[in-house]
C-alpha cells in the first residue's frame, strides 16, 4: 500500500488527547465555562494534568488570576451544549444560564462543578513556568467526583473543524499496569 503525504496542520486530528472537557473557572463571583480538547495526563500520584488555554480566551485570565479550576467531563448526551460553550465567549455571557447547565459547589476550589457532567476534577495550578511561552498550565487534581450511575460513558473527542468521534466499544487486554 502506498502512503500519501499528510498536511502538517492536521496532525492534531490524528493524536487527539482524549475526551473534550469543560473547564470551569470563577472570578469576581462570576463563573465561566470553557470547552477544551488540549489536555494530557502527566502523572498518576498526585494526578497532574497539563492543559493549554489560549491567552485570547476569557478563561485564561481567570485561571491565571485564581490558579484553580474544575475539569468537567461530559458525555455525548450534552454534546451540543459542550460545542455551544466552546463557540461562545464567557466575557459577556453566562454560559450556565444560556446553555441550561447547573453549577454545583466544589469542595476544594472556588470554581463550580457542572452537574450534568459525569466527572468533575477540582484542580489547582501547581506549575505555571510554561504559561508565558506555550499557554501550558500544569494542574494538580485535588478532589475528584464521579457519577456512579453512569456505567459506560460515551465521551466526545474533537477531530478538528466540527468533526467529533464518540468513544465506543471497550475491550480488555492483559496488562501489567494496575
Amino acid at each position: 500500500m502506498a502512503k500519501k503525504s499528510f498536511p502538517l496542520p492536521k496532525v492534531y486530528s490524528l493524536l487527539e488527547p482524549g475526551p473534550v472537557v469543560m473547564v470551569t473557572t470563577a472570578g469576581d463571583g462570576k463563573p465561566n465555562i470553557m470547552t477544551m480538547s488540549w489536555h494530557m495526563m502527566l502523572e498518576f500520584e498526585p494526578p497532574l494534568i497539563g492543559c493549554v488555554i489560549s491567552e485570547n480566551n476569557y478563561s485564561f485570565g481567570l485561571l491565571k488570576a485564581t490558579s484553580e479550576c474544575v475539569i468537567n467531563i461530559p458525555t455525548v448526551e450534552i454534546a451540543e451544549k459542550v460545542v455551544g460553550c466552546g463557540n461562545t465567549s464567557g466575557a459577556k455571557t453566562d454560559k450556565f444560564e444560556v446553555f441550561g447547565l447547573t453549577p454545583g459547589p466544589a469542595s476544594r476550589v472556588g470554581a463550580p462543578l457542572i452537574e450534568e457532567c459525569y466527572v468533575n476534577l477540582e484542580c489547582r495550578v501547581v506549575d505555571n513556568k510554561m504559561v508565558a511561552e506555550y499557554c501550558l498550565f500544569i494542574l494538580e487534581v485535588v478532589k475528584a467526583w464521579i457519577d456512579p450511575t453512569v456505567k459506560n460513558p460515551r465521551t466526545i473527542h474533537h477531530l478538528g473543524k466540527g468533526s467529533f468521534m464518540v468513544a465506543g466499544e471497550r475491550i480488555k487486554l492483559k496488562s501489567k499496569m494496575k
